[in-house]
């Protein structure tokens, strides 16, 4: 074979990782002689020659910080790093942000002192100069969506938002809505204002004026769909059918219904985002907008193994995946036009 065989190819000729490859390779202490004498020969013989330039992985971790992670949106994400991670031979260190003791300068200053292959940031309140402390790291960073800000040399990974937005409203569009309430996250987030984008795309596109104190931005949160759902419902003249910017505020907005002896469908439909396990357990289960939470993670994983195989590569890339919308049993026609077809453009 001539010299164009992977690391990949390597590992497999050698029954060991990926991880442990590189390590073999960089000269690393910690390694068997067996294995050691195993992936020289499989190097040997497969032909492999390191590309000048290469970054090899420094400690075969990979660093997540997300905000919390006791969610389902959060366990999704988790699940995809871990996989591909895993498949690729790194290990993660998992960081919550969340807690209000956490510094993301106190964390860099120990990483500082523990190499790291990649940073992935999740939901992060880390603002610009703060990104700009991690990235000098000298290790690849990548942002996945939802995040508080951008960064134009930073690869990004998110999802269609505007699109799901937009397919959420005109679904209830459709079934004959007219006074749509809306609950976003933090009005700030870029997914959140491409969300209330799309939502008031489809009520341009049927040529309905969205009242304004239908909008709400909440947490993402169950507590954000209590809190916003109860005042929704209250006003003098609620809305008949609420977007919800995750299912976890969904699932508060059927709580509030319910206490104001509302039936989901029949008296107010609702709809969520993500797609999460949330979804099915709820009574009736929820229409919801999915969200590829674990391939968002896993191409995270792979703009860092790209990023460390090709430095810059991968530099101020966006991936943005499709988001679906998935039609359950929580939304219907309005009560005052039960029976009647649904609303063309």
């Amino acid at each position: 074979m001539t010299g164009r065989a992977t690391m990949a190819a390597v590992a497999k000729a050698a029954g060991v990782s990926i991880s442990t490859v590189s390590r073999v390779l960089a000269d690393k202490p910690d390694i068997s002689e067996e294995t050691r004498g195993r992936v020289t020969r499989a190097a040997k013989e497969t032909g492999y020659v390191a590309r000048k330039g290469r970054q090899q992985p420094q400690d075969g971790i990979l660093d997540v910080l997300i905000e919390g992670i006791t969610t389902p949106w959060a366990g999704e994400l988790i699940s995809g790093v871990q996989t591909t991670a895993f498949s690729l031979g790194y290990r993660l260190a998992l960081t919550t942000t969340g807690h209000p003791r956490f510094s993301i300068r106190d964390w860099i200053a120990v990483r500082r002192t523990r190499p790291t292959d990649g940073v992935i940031l999740v939901l992060s309140p880390a603002r610009h100069d703060e990104i700009a402390a991690l990235a000098g790291l000298s290790a690849p960073l990548v942002l996945l969506d939802p995040v508080g800000t951008s960064e134009p040399t930073i690869p990004t990974v998110g999802a269609t938002n505007w699109s799901g937005g937009a397919a959420a409203t005109r679904h209830l569009l459709e079934l004959g809505h007219r006074r749509i309430g809306f609950i976003g996250g933090p009005a700030e987030i870029q997914c959140t204002r491409e969300r209330h984008e799309g939502y008031l795309a489809a009520h341009r596109e049927f040529s309905v004026a969205p009242e304004p104190a239908l909008t709400r931005y909440g947490d993402f949160l169950l507590t954000g769909g209590v809190a916003h759902g109860a005042a929704l419902l209250d006003l003098p003249d609620r809305p008949t059918a609420v977007f919800a910017g995750s299912d976890g505020q969904a699932a508060g907005v059927y709580q509030m219904a319910r206490a104001r002896g509302l039936r989901v469908p029949e008296d107010l439909s609702v709809v969520g985002f993500d797609d999460t396990t949330i979804c099915t357990m709820l009574a009736p289960p929820l229409t919801t907008v999915r969200q590829p939470l674990a391939e968002m993670a896993a191409e995270g994983v792979r703009l860092i193994a790209q990023e460390r195989a090709r430095p810059g590569s991968s530099q101020g890339r966006r991936i943005e995946l499709a988001t679906s919308l998935v039609v359950r049993d929580s939304t219907a026609p309005p009560a005052a036009v039960e029976g009647t077809p649904p609303v063309g453009t």
